[in-house]
């Protein structure tokens, strides 16, 4: 792929859907399965609004990471950056759809995801250096030696472009929330666009209210701070100014994936050089058209798509 304008970093897998809704995991028959991770799907959605995008991440040498590379190009992803850990399985994660708004999750990703254990010989520099936007995660820093290469990548980039943080805190990948603040804390003095729910914002920071959490990021040298306020909305806020986007009402079928398809909108909107505010109402209304549908990767808007429900 030439003119590269996106590299998301971090979590890949496989996600296996209920076929059968409203009943608990024990008593699904039969299951789909899906592209998934939060930073592979924020690639995709990227791709769907025709951004060049890539992920780097690694796979298990089995027939699920075969599936993964092969999904990834036919969404439109480069998979050249799709490495191998020889002796670990792609994860897979199974989705429970009660509720739909917030789904319980049961991931696989023992004894380590190979996302993990991503090292420095792995990654294109050149791309790290050059690429207009760099998407980067909070779980990405949860574990060696994936951690200390996305330090690395982050000092290299030195909050050159878009260098983006999708705080994306999952308490089960953590030991302790203690640990997930001081690491994602690090993270903070190193990028220049933050996004999050309150959730992920008081780990993060140490409050969950919007407006403190935004001033907390922008002490911090970021100089875009995206809080995700479910049915409340999104708080965008810059030095300057800030708003408060209100909720695209919709019928949710399965609230996995709304975020990364919110985030590839955000990308789009960064690399548009749209202003924050155009941004967080775009951005929201991929979420919601993702929320209204099942499955993560297969559910990324296009921009037709996005616009239509802008409109009403």
């Amino acid at each position: 792929m030439t003119g590269l304008e996106a590299l998301t970093i971090g979590r890949v897998g496989v996600d296996l859907y209920p076929q059968q809704s409203g009943v608990r995991l024990a008593e699904v028959e039969t299951f789909a399965k899906s592209l998934g991770g939060t930073a592979t799907n924020v690639a995709v959605a990227a791709s769907r609004l025709g951004r060049r995008s890539a992920v780097l991440t690694k796979v298990g040498p089995d027939g699920f990471g075969d599936y993964v590379r092969g999904a990834l190009e036919d969404f439109g992803v480069c998979a050249r950056y799709v490495g191998t850990a020889p002796n670990l399985l792609t994860p897979v994660v199974f989705c429970e759809l009660t509720p739909p708004a917030d789904p319980p999750l049961l991931f696989y990703r023992a004894p380590i995801a190979p996302d993990l254990t991503l090292e420095p010989g792995e990654v294109p520099w050149d791309v790290v250096d050059s690429v207009p936007l760099l998407w980067v995660t909070g779980t990405g820093v949860s574990a060696e030696p994936g951690r200390t290469t996305q330090r690395a990548i982050l000092e290299r980039r030195a909050r050159r472009g878009h260098t983006v943080l999708d705080l994306d805190y999952r308490p089960m990948f953590w030991p302790d929330e203690t640990t997930a603040r001081t690491e994602i804390g690090w993270m903070l003095d190193h990028v220049n666009v933050v996004v999050g729910n309150r959730t992920e914002a008081r780990v993060a920071v140490g409050t969950a209210d919007p407006d403190a959490a935004a001033d907390r990021l922008l002490g911090r040298g970021v100089r875009l701070a995206v809080i995700k306020r479910g049915a409340e909305g999104v708080l965008v806020a810059t030095e300057h100014e800030r708003w408060t986007v209100p909720p695209c009402p919709v019928e949710v079928v399965c609230g996995l994936g709304a975020g990364d398809g919110f985030g590839g909108a955000l990308i789009h909107g960064l690399l548009a050089g749209w202003g924050p505010h155009r941004i967080a109402t775009f951005a929201n209304a991929a979420g919601a058209l993702v929320a209204s549908r099942l499955a993560c990767a297969d559910a990324m808007p296009t921009s037709a798509e996005i616009e239509e429900l802008l409109c009403g």
